[in-house]
């Protein structure tokens, strides 16, 4: 039996209220797809029912897993590959560079889902710039999802898994096959701590960040909810960090406190620089002036010529 408009209305109210995903009219079959089996486990015989009694008496554990079951995203290793190839390139240069005195870098993946697109950073951290193995590197992966952070941690992946958008030489590299799965190897399932983090609620406490991967997730989320996000993110990101978003997504008429850059066949966005004060301003002004009316002869910017 499927779920009545006023049925489905409620549901996506709901995970709208506990993670901020907006479902549109047209994505009824998606939902009740995705709560099929949260409707089995619940001992319901069908989605109608599951739904009709939440209507009647609420049930937060129902509420958890239908959140849940609806925030599971697609995902797979080094996904899209142009903005790792601007990681490579560009950005961890930089980067590196920027931050080779206090020898330290601070990335957060915003959207981890099971893992594999922190574990690709990863890989990318340790074979290409094998520095970074002396640095503390605090790299930080958060999702809704309990259940999706649990594999995460295990970095375990089944064939099929490991053959999307993974590499044959970092699979044979960086994993031991284990029966019927290919485990991460303890070195590079140590580089990252995962932890659960619901974007809507108050963030914990996080070291200032020089990178920021949030692709594909401000698409779900309305436009206070993008604009709450975005203005989470500027409070934390080092003046001259990077954020990366996906390919659809961007903080155009959302956030103008953001700057667009292209690196390569990817985009990334930088904080705007802050404008001078007024004082600063008048301070310059009056320096200007008093350099402009400095004699010719005296010390200051004085030329000599033989």
């Amino acid at each position: 039996m499927n779920l009545t408009f006023d049925q489905y209305d409620f549901a996506r109210r709901i995970v709208r209220q506990q993670c901020g995903i907006v479902l549109d009219d047209n994505k009824q079959f998606l939902l009740e797809t995705r709560i099929i089996p949260v409707a089995r486990q619940h001992g319901f015989g069908s989605i109608a029912e599951l739904i009709s009694s939440m209507q009647k008496r609420r049930r937060l554990d129902l509420e958890a897993d239908i959140t849940e079951a609806l925030t599971t995203n697609e995902t797979y290793f080094f996904r899209d590959v142009h903005p790792f190839d601007a990681l490579k390139t560009v950005v961890l240069p930089e980067l590196i560079k920027a931050r080779s005195a206090e020898r330290r870098l601070s990335i957060w993946c915003g959207a981890s889902s099971t893992g594999q697109e922190p574990y690709s950073m990863a890989m990318l951290l340790y074979d290409e710039f094998p520095q970074l193995l002396s640095w503390k590197v605090d790299f930080i992966a958060t999702d809704y999802s309990e259940e999706t952070l649990q594999r995460a941690r295990e970095g375990a992946y089944n064939q099929l898994e490991v053959n999307r958008g993974l590499p044959a030489h970092k699979l044979t590299k960086h994993f031991t096959y284990d029966g019927v799965v290919w485990r991460l190897k303890d070195r590079l399932r140590k580089m990252v701590q995962f932890r659960h983090l619901n974007l809507l609620k108050p963030w914990p406490g996080m070291p200032k960040l020089d990178l920021v991967f949030l692709r594909n997730v401000l698409i779900y989320f309305d436009l206070p909810t993008k604009q709450a996000i975005l203005g989470k993110i500027r409070d934390r990101l080092q003046p001259d960090g990077f954020l990366f978003l996906g390919a659809a997504e961007t903080t155009m008429n959302i956030d103008n406190e953001f700057q667009r850059r292209s690196v390569g066949r990817t985009s990334c966005y930088h904080l705007v620089p802050p404008k001078p004060s007024p004082v600063a301003l008048a301070a310059a002004a009056a320096a200007a002036s008093a350099a402009a009316r400095t004699p010719f002869g005296s010390p200051f910017g004085q030329r000599a010529f033989s």
